[in-house]
């Protein structure tokens, strides 16, 4: 029997200004808590979408993302709690911006496609320039112009990037070092990438020939949907010597951003391991709560197959990105009459938004080794922790949080506190307050376009309809 939305909030507890613990016993099979950040202008969007729920008595087809944390924590062999960042939203199984940990020590600890995403490695890079405001005001249409005839985009596009079937596998296990040998990277690309833009357990024997087949002719390609490269100019900052760190060091200062990920190479990989689950959750009698949580024991053949699969896509992604870093300094370059070198256009940083990491922790005073899904959520670490490179040591991982269309974007850094909270995760945008249909069904692109040159925005976009879809999210999957 449906419970109300009154008895629904009693298993939702406010342990402060900003975090609300989801007890046990709010879906079945809790086996640890819920936590979820948010303020209030997000709780409001969380609680109604509850409302909502409890009143169809779940008839609809979604699941609010509350309920989706709840279910996360009903999954075997997670650890600590499951968490949802500020930015989170219905997703399919996990939530996006749902976090969870799994002890791989645990023989019933399970990998789940769904806390991984579609977009497997969907993620972030800001690429410093030593240009202004100022230089780039006045040939701000011809930049923007550049940047959209080097970078294909759209939902067929096709990469310019030379590749064959055999440079495919090569790129596949080798990630950012495919594109620093072939000549698409700078050496110290790597340096400032998560996992230095390469996961060592690839395999790309496990990536299915269809997967490969869709991937082949989309290196180098942006996308559609919440995909962009975007000019942006520095407006504030914060902390100065994180931002001298970073080489970002005065107000004006001209940075590029750009969000894509592994494409419909990812995609398939994530279509394949869920059919594959599905018959390993039969065989091992593993219960979920929604079957958008298909799953594998961490320790099976279903499980390493998508681990080795979903790392060759994250490789996919690092190499996409590259590409697409070559092609911007390229039109960059020619739009200033320059070289990339002397515009000083070095990464700042490269986060990965969707994507399940093997990482030690330490959880009820020992240290764990953890298969960590963050699923549209950055990975945040601290000051002095090995794994950030050795030029932010001492200020922490930068963290990049993409903007809603037309606002501000953040580069922030990891904390400590945040690290034994939420396992080193944070937020990876500004999150969704409509549908995609809705803003289609709500708003006319021309007001949109309209509103952006308002702001003094130039825009190029390969269809106008996706104006309206993404004027409301975050750009980030």
């Amino acid at each position: 029997m449906a419970r109300s939305f009154k008895e629904e909030c009693s298993y939702l507890e406010k342990m402060s200004d900003y975090c609300y613990k989801i007890n046990k016993g709010f879906v079945p099979n809790m086996k640890v808590e819920g936590l979820f950040y948010v303020n209030e202008s997000l709780k409001g969007l969380m609680y109604e979408e509850l409302r909502h729920h409890s009143a169809s008595q779940g008839v609809g087809g979604f699941l609010p993302a509350v309920k989706q944390i709840g279910n996360v924590a009903a999954l075997p062999g997670i650890v600590g709690k499951s968490i949802g960042l500020p930015d989170i939203h219905s997703g399919y199984g996990f939530a996006i911006g749902n976090m969870a940990a799994f002890d791989t020590a645990d023989p019933l600890a399970v990998v789940s496609p769904g806390g991984v995403g579609f977009d497997i490695n969907c993620g972030v890079r800001l690429i410093r320039t030593n240009l202004t405001e100022k230089d780039v005001v006045p040939i701000k249409e011809q930049l923007a112009q550049s940047l959209f005839d080097h970078i294909p985009v759209g939902v067929g596009s096709k990469g310019i990037i030379p590749m064959g079937a055999r440079d495919l596998e090569e790129a596949l296990e080798m990630g950012m070092d495919w594109s620093l040998r072939e000549g698409y990277a700078w050496a110290e690309d790597k340096e400032h990438c998560e996992e230095y833009g390469r996961m060592l357990q690839a395999d790309p024997s496990k990536v299915s020939s269809r997967a490969k087949k869709r991937g082949l002719p989309q290196l180098g390609t942006l996308g559609a949907g919440n995909h962009y490269a975007e000019i942006q100019v520095v407006d504030e900052i914060y902390d100065d010597l994180a931002a001298y760190r970073m080489g970002v060091e005065q107000k004006g200062q001209v940075c590029l951003m750009i969000h894509c990920g592994s494409r419909g190479l990812g995609h398939q990989v994530a279509t394949d391991a869920l059919v594959e689950m599905e018959r390993a959750m039969k065989r091992d009698r593993i219960q979920v709560n929604d079957r958008q949580l298909a799953c594998a024991r961490i320790s099976s053949t279903e499980g390493q197959n998508y681990l080795k699969a979903m790392a060759s896509a994250a490789n996919y992604a690092w190499v996409n990105r590259s590409s697409m870093t070559f092609l911007a300094r390229q039109a960059f370059a020619k739009a200033f009459k320059s070289t990339p070198d002397d515009l000083d256009m070095h990464v700042i940083y490269d986060v990965s938004h969707n994507i399940a990491k093997f990482e030690e922790h330490m959880l009820d005073g020992k240290q764990r080794n953890l298969l960590v899904h963050r699923k549209g959520s950055t990975r945040a670490f601290p000051p002095h922790h090995p794994l950030i490179p050795v030029d932010y040591q001492l200020i922490g991982q930068p963290v990049l949080i993409g903007g809603t269309m037309g606002t501000c974007s953040y580069v922030l850094t990891g904390t400590q506190k945040g690290f034994e909270e939420t396992f080193g995760s944070t937020c990876h945008g500004a999150g969704r307050a409509l549908s995609r249909a809705k803003s289609r069904r709500t708003l006319g692109y021309e007001d949109v376009l309209e509103k952006l040159e308002q702001k003094g925005i130039s825009i190029r976009v390969a269809s106008p309809k996706l104006v309206m879809e993404e004027v409301w999210h975050t750009r980030g999957v």
